[in-house]
């Protein structure tokens, strides 16, 4: 994603600007609002977990490895890699819940242990989440962990958005099981 200033974001999107804290709050306010509720539905836990057990032994090389051919079918719809992610009903659930946000969320996705994606409302740029802040910075600190992005022009949504991302539990065991980031259109923020 390219990163732009907020003030630029604001005037990109045409829409009164806000301040730092202020998006930062907004943020919070729509995570809780609009996102907690079915951020760890069980679809999305079962299929996170499936996944860490396929992928609990890959080594970093395996990881690069996948999210070179992610990148390189990146905007292909029908490769394998990408079906894989898509085309399921993790991600058939993300995609109902872009859709009844009525445009606020712009993108959903999960990713497993290791950061790699499990299920998307949309093709990300790349498969591997695990070197970016949105993994980093929730599932490797806890259970409760959230992280809020920067104000961006993403890549695969063409929209200024901020992205919120937060740990998934199970909540039957309350073990963090993986991750979820959602990119918020920021005039949701208003």
């Amino acid at each position: 994603m390219k990163k732009i200033s907020l003030g630029l974001a604001i005037a990109i999107a045409g829409i009164q600007p806000l301040h730092a804290d202020d998006t930062k709050a907004a943020m919070e306010a729509f995570l809780t609002e609009n996102i907690v509720t079915w951020a760890t539905d069980p679809i999305l836990v079962a299929a996170i977990e499936a996944q860490n057990v396929e992928t609990a032994g890959y080594d970093q090389a395996k990881i690069d490895e996948l999210d070179q051919l992610w990148r390189g079918f990146y905007g292909i719809d029908d490769a394998e890699i990408i079906v894989n992610v898509i085309n399921t009903p993790a991600g058939d659930f993300l995609r109902r819940q872009v859709a009844a946000s009525g445009g606020a969320i712009t993108e959903a996705f999960i990713m497993d242990a290791r950061g790699l994606n499990v299920a998307a409302s949309m093709p990300t740029s790349d498969y591997w989440q695990g070197d970016e802040a949105k993994f980093q910075q929730t599932y490797m600190v806890g259970s409760t962990a959230v992280h809020f992005g920067d104000v961006e022009v993403d890549k695969s949504t063409k929209q200024a958005q901020a992205q919120v991302s937060m740990t998934i539990v199970n909540e039957a065991t309350g073990n963090a099981v993986g991750a979820i980031t959602v990119g918020i259109n920021l005039d949701a923020l208003m």
